[in-house]
């Protein structure tokens, strides 16, 4: 039996070299700091076959070239298409060098793998189609799981490494998986180091990076491959002639190929910073205070990068922008999360989409996720069980745990109108780190849009009685705000003259506020952020404003 055959080889053996190095204590888990460390623990501690997750078969195979170096073994490759060969390859004009065995049957290189003698890793790429569950690959898993018992008691290790992963479940107990991280900080300065060597010799060439560029390059770089980040840097170079911090955006768009190949999130281009935000100074003071929180300089300080933010307020009052305008100025992707593309028809379906979103979400990490209207996406979680069957609640939990247990730094930007509708794990300390409460804009906030949306439309705000329009809107949010600008525009182009302040007074008279309508629905929602939110404006916003005198004639 295996497990006896296992048990007779003794664990100093079985740690110990095959070059008679001294017997060495097997590292704890608690101590392993990152997956390439798992992998060489793996190895001496002799797991047969392990199944690596990963893209990047340069680095595997690299990383598995020093472990073969420092434990004395072969490094053996093998493909469907080159078949058993050795790494490195011999150098060109060497003579009496071996040709590389054909066996692209995956059958016969399994042979040669449990036939081999000597101590060797076999890294075989892309075999994952042979290890489905298929009754074409019935040999094929039966071979596997009769090398994995002939490997167990020898000096050899079969790592197999694919982008996906897909076995069958006859392999479940005989196969040990490792998701392979993409590349961390340290791997890109390396990198961003030798093409800045590279280059200097082009005079045509400038790079401009000082420390806080070069760190927010690699920052923007981080989710990519080494290849992928390789290939974006030269783009810069080829584009403009420079590498400079404004080279992020060119990194932010390479990502956005990433998230249009997974169907599942959606890539914001964010045309709005916080300036365009009228108002809400306290939201806008607590996410400066954040800005920073994602450096170098912030983990060595000790902070941990925050996890987000929910927005609770009135419709149309900035909340969706302010997501926008965060990532403008955090320099970071912004990603839509539309919750109702992760439900699907089939069974399962829906709890695998969400699980897909958020490991894309982490895989270009950081990131700004921004999940709109959550509220209407997760309604009625508490009652899926009679209605879909649970796949509501399912998904709910699914999103809430990632919440909790998230590492990477992705920073959930939420935002909901209907309070009722939230379930209250979500409101819970922990899983964001705060709820602000989004009120319609005071007087001071109604001056600063009313001039916002003028400019943008190219009207100078000086040529208007601000506070006059101001106090015409009283009650109105500030998408109302935009949509009387636009209104009177409408009509004074249509009399073919220019914009005045009576015309936007007259626009503004014309509409009917949403505060009107829905005055109950606003009361009681303001009733429930007394003491639950954070207020996202200064309450004494108004002081600096003199009454206007109120006469009785």
């Amino acid at each position: 039996m295996r497990c006896s055959k296992r048990n007779h080889l003794p664990v100093n053996d079985r740690l110990a070299s095959p070059s008679n190095h001294p017997a060495t204590a097997l590292t704890p888990p608690s101590a392993v700091a990152s997956t390439p460390d798992q992998l060489e623990l793996l190895i001496r501690a002799r797991y047969p076959i392990i199944y690596i997750v990963s893209w990047e078969e340069a680095r595997v195979t690299q990383h598995l070239h020093r472990i073969a170096q420092e434990r004395k073994k072969d490094l053996q490759l093998w493909s469907v298409t080159s078949g058993m060969r050795k790494y490195p390859p011999a150098a060109a004009g060497t003579t009496n060098v071996s040709k590389p065995k054909g066996l692209a049957d995956p059958i016969q290189a399994l042979d040669t793998v449990v036939e081999h003698k000597e101590p060797a890793i076999y890294l075989f790429s892309d075999f994952h189609p042979f290890m489905r569950a298929n009754p074409s690959n019935v040999a094929v898993v039966r071979k596997l799981r009769e090398a994995a018992a002939a490997l167990s008691d020898s000096y050899k290790t079969l790592v197999i490494v694919a982008p996906m992963l897909d076995i069958a479940p006859e392999l479940e107990k005989d196969v040990t998986v490792l998701d392979y991280p993409l590349p961390g900080p340290a791997e890109f300065a390396v990198l961003l180091d030798r093409i800045c060597h590279d280059v200097s010799q082009h005079s045509r060439i400038k790079i401009t990076l000082d420390e806080k560029g070069r760190e927010a390059l690699i920052r923007a770089a981080l989710g990519l491959t080494l290849q992928e980040a390789e290939n974006v840097f030269a783009k810069t170079l080829v584009n403009d002639g420079r590498l400079s911090a404004d080279d992020v955006s060119v990194v932010f768009a390479e990502k956005q190929q990433i998230i249009r190949k997974s169907g599942l999130l959606e890539y914001c281009d964010p045309e709005s910073g916080t300036e365009d935000v009228g108002g809400l100074e306290r939201l806008k003071d607590w996410l400066g205070k954040r800005s920073l929180a994602f450096t170098d300089s912030a983990r060595a300080f000790g902070l941990p990068a925050p996890k987000g933010v929910l927005l609770v307020g009135i419709q149309g009052c900035g909340k969706s922008l302010c997501a926008k305008a965060v990532s403008r100025e955090w320099r970071m992707p912004l990603l839509r999360f539309d919750v109702g593309r992760m439900f699907s028809s089939l069974v399962g379906s829906s709890e695998e989409n969400i699980r897909r979103a958020l490991q894309v979400a982490e895989s270009i990490a950081p990131v700004v996720l921004w999940v709109d209207e959550i509220d209407k996406a997760f309604a009625g979680s508490q009652g899926s069980a009679g209605t879909d069957g649970g796949t509501t609640a399912r998904v709910m939990s699914t999103f809430l745990t990632w919440l909790s247990e998230k590492k990477k730094p992705v920073f959930v930007l939420a935002t909901a109108n209907d309070i009722s509708q939230l379930p209250p794990e979500l409101l819970r300390k922990g899983r964001l780190d705060e709820i602000f409460f989004v009120d319609l804009p005071n007087l001071l906030e109604r001056i600063r849009i009313v001039e916002i949306h003028l400019r943008k439309r190219g009207r100078p705000p000086e040529r208007f009685d601000l506070e006059a329009i101001a106090m015409a809107t009283e009650g109105f949010s500030g998408a109302e705000i935009e949509q009387s600008v636009i209104s009177a525009l409408y009509d004074v182009f249509y009399a073919n003259r220019e914009l005045s302040t009576d015309d936007m007074l007259n626009a503004a008279r014309e509409t009917v506020p949403l505060s009107r309508t829905m005055s109950e629905r606003i009361d009681e929602l303001r009733a429930w952020a007394q003491g639950r939110a954070r207020p996202a404006s200064n309450p004494d916003a108004t002081s600096t404003i003199a009454p206007r005198r109120k006469l009785e004639l």
